[in-house]
């Protein structure tokens, strides 16, 4: 049976993809070793690394732009620390928007080193919209914001224009959508949403931005470091990083950003107009704030949810219910769902 893969993460990968990392890991560039046996200093895996960073660069349009690519280990959750620890001067106060689970986890992490003003939240409604009309503090040490919120499945439209550093969380929707990059001084993303398997986080940074908050630094939480060590301060996430290398080649071959987003943008709407037209379901989010990547729904008559997750399993649907905390549906449609997928979906929110 086909499998329909709409789990939020670890996330579906181009079956292209999987068969290349399948062979890697028996027999790496016809070495007879494996890619998670050999060392990572070695000339094969180096240029992995390489080549992985520079897809990225290519990818987002910052070439030639001031800006280093780090594949790093801990996953977004200690980028929350780290982006306060190589940004938030001593005695400095950094401005957060609150817009879901994962900004009030970062939120957290930069209580422990300094002030943390929140400009908006959207709390006072579960998280369903993205707060509008706010201010930011241009004499704030940077502004955090995250682009897509992968449990209430609402996601930024645009970003604000600031004189301050600029940092933005893109775990759930890096790589799915022409923005203009070089308007974010520091983005980073969990490999595991949109670009590879857990055990990397990509970090994008200008460069220029670091060396000024006046207080040490741990090694290894100090982007200078690795950025000096070209990602290999430590022994890296050598499979992780050569599954995002294959994922980022195979989005180039796509047609890149641009091409990737028409696609993305026709699995939303056909999904999203499914869920507005049809009377047994409802979307959980603001229409105007709704995600391209993580479309969450409700199933109004409750008596129905057994019939449908019967369907659902039983036509290969894997990954469809809602966040523990929040429930009901979620379908996670990453660059690497085809758009197949969610029409068999579709097809049976309309047999239901």
């Amino acid at each position: 049976m086909k499998k329909h893969n709409f789990s939020a993460g670890p996330c579906i990968l181009p079956q292209s993809v999987l068969q290349q990392a399948a062979n890697a890991v028996t027999n790496f560039n016809g070495l007879d070793l494996s890619l998670i046996e050999i060392s990572h200093r070695s000339k094969d895996f180096v240029a992995v690394m390489e080549k992985a960073r520079s897809l990225v660069l290519e990818l987002l349009d910052l070439e030639n732009k001031g800006y280093k690519v780090l594949f790093l280990q801990g996953g977004a959750s200690l980028e929350f620390l780290m982006t306060p620890y190589n940004l938030l001067k001593i005695g400095g106060k950094a401005d957060y928007l609150d817009t879901g689970t994962w900004s009030t986890k970062a939120i957290k992490e930069v209580q422990t080193l300094g002030t943390v003003n929140v400009v908006a939240s959207s709390k006072d409604k579960n998280y369903t919209y993205i707060p509008k009309n706010y201010t930011i503090d241009e004499t704030a040490d940077y502004f955090h914001c995250t682009s897509n919120n992968t449990i209430r499945g609402t996601q930024m439209k645009s970003f604000p224009k600031t004189n301050i550093p600029l940092v933005c969380d893109m775990s759930s929707d890096i790589f799915s959508r022409e923005l203009d990059f070089s308007q974010f001084d520091l983005i980073y993303a969990g490999a595991q949403k949109n670009m590879g398997p857990a055990g990397t986080t990509l970090v994008v940074v200008k460069e220029s931005i670091l060396g000024k908050t006046g207080r040490t630094i741990p090694s290894m939480l100090n982007y200078q470091i690795h950025i000096d060590k070209d990602s290999m301060f430590n022994t890296p996430s050598v499979f992780a990083v050569y599954v995002s290398m294959l994922t980022l080649q195979w989005l180039k071959d796509l047609g890149g950003i641009k091409a990737i987003e028409k696609i993305n943008n026709a699995k939303a709407e056909l999904l999203y107009n499914e869920i507005d037209n049809n009377p047994l379901f409802e979307g959980s989010a603001v229409k105007e704030d709704r995600s391209n990547m993580n479309v969450t729904f409700l199933l109004k008559d409750e008596s129905k949810k057994e019939k449908f997750d019967k369907i659902c399993q039983e036509a290969g649907i894997n990954g469809l219910n809602g966040h523990r905390s929040v429930g009901g549906y979620r379908a996670s449609i990453y660059n690497a769902l085809p758009l197949e997928s969610v029409q068999v979906l579709v097809d049976l929110m309309k047999q239901l």
